[in-house]
């Protein structure tokens, strides 16, 4: 495999690379085409440090992959553990990352965030039941595709103890050996290297929403890497709530507990959330079509750096994401009316869709 002037691969297993979509910090994507044209994102992981207990935990992650199926992030379609660069491809899914829309357009108003969140909780409920976690939840790895929010960037997936040690040799791949993530968005015990449960991941969505409903992330004035790290790991130290709608307050004060023990599953935590979206009288089906639409106004994705410490997102600007019943059809506002009588008990969180219930599958459509 060849490298073109820009240092992009000419291709990587049977794709063609065409562009790259980004860098992280476990390597980097590109947007890859088949021999038939079909487009994928292909995940290349760094090399470096990427020794034979990694590169086996690498495998056992991509089979992992393929026994999850659902609508929340895209499909898995191959990868490689034993390339002299491992890499996986998974279903490209075009839209912009949550990151760029709200540094374009500025945060979303409280219920457009709550329904995000509840949806996407709901996705990763089904990810957990097959023992894996993502690690590396943050609004960079938030697509806004056009039938809804997607998760993306299971590179970083991590299967749980319980899984491993169900495995022959658990020794063997078991070690990881570093931090892996993204620290603006990291739970405590991520970063002290504990180990994971299903808890970093609520405390990640609970980051990522933080983010969408203010522009900034949970730890703030830290003016380098080592004092983010001790911010975050002091239980003395509360996450920055400044500018959160008072609605948001309580279900995201729980998801960012420090201790993971103290915060909401995920299928409370989409309670909760639902219950913002339901003050404002609109149904989950309804809240999701309002987000559909706000969203829709996002721009292409574009490559985008590793995330830093101090995000500079546009000021709000509600008056022009706003989407009121006089600007809908007459028939519209109709259905929404009948729809809103019919799911005014749709709390749970498996009614988000009410009978077109979300199932998520662990993909890895596009990269931060």
């Amino acid at each position: 495999m060849t490298a073109e002037d820009t240092g992009i691969p000419a291709e990587i297993g049977p794709y063609r690379i065409a562009e790259l979509l980004g860098k992280g910090g476990m390597g980097v994507v590109y947007r890859g085409i088949s021999p038939a044209g079909e487009q994928v994102a292909v995940k290349q992981i760094r090399a470096v440090d990427f020794d034979a207990e990694e590169r086996a935990r690498f495998a056992v992650e991509m089979e992992a992959l393929r026994t999850v199926f659902g609508s929340r992030t895209a499909s898995f379609v191959e990868g490689d553990a034993e390339a002299e660069q491992p890499w996986l491809a998974m279903e490209y899914i075009p839209g912009a990352t949550l990151r760029a829309w709200v540094a374009d357009h500025g945060p979303l108003e409280p219920a457009m965030v709550a329904i995000m969140g509840a949806v996407l909780a709901e996705g990763l409920v089904s990810i957990h039941q097959a023992d894996l976690l993502h690690r590396d939840l943050k609004p960079h790895n938030i697509v806004l595709a056009a039938d809804g929010p997607k998760v993306i960037d299971f590179g970083l997936a991590l299967l749980n103890a319980e899984k491993v040690a169900r495995i022959e040799d658990p020794a063997r791949i078991s070690r990881t050996g570093r931090v892996v993530g993204t620290l603006v968005c990291m739970a405590p015990e991520q970063v002290r290297q504990s180990s994971l449960t299903t808890a970093a991941d609520v405390f990640g969505l609970g980051a990522t929403l933080l983010y969408a409903a203010t522009g900034h992330y949970p730890f703030t004035n830290a003016d380098s890497e080592y004092a983010l790290i001790r911010k975050i790991e002091s239980p003395g130290e509360h996450p920055d709530l400044s500018g959160l709608a008072a609605d948001l307050v309580a279900p995201l004060t729980a998801m960012l507990a420090h201790e993971p023990e103290d915060r909401p599953a995920l299928k409370v935590a989409c309670d909760l959330l639902l219950a913002v979206v339901e003050k404002t009288g609109l149904s989950p089906l309804e809240a999701r079509e309002r987000l559909r639409r706000i969203t829709a106004a996002g721009v292409a994705r574009q490559a985008e750096p590793e995330d830093g410490l101090t995000p500079t997102p546009k000021p709000k600007r509600e008056a022009s994401v706003a989407v009121s019943h006089s600007e809908l059809p007459a028939g519209a506002v109709l259905a929404a009316d009948r729809l809103r009588t019919a799911y005014a008990r749709g709390r749970r969180c498996n009614r988000v869709l009410g009978p077109l219930r979300l199932v998520t599958f662990p993909g890895l459509g596009r990269w931060q």
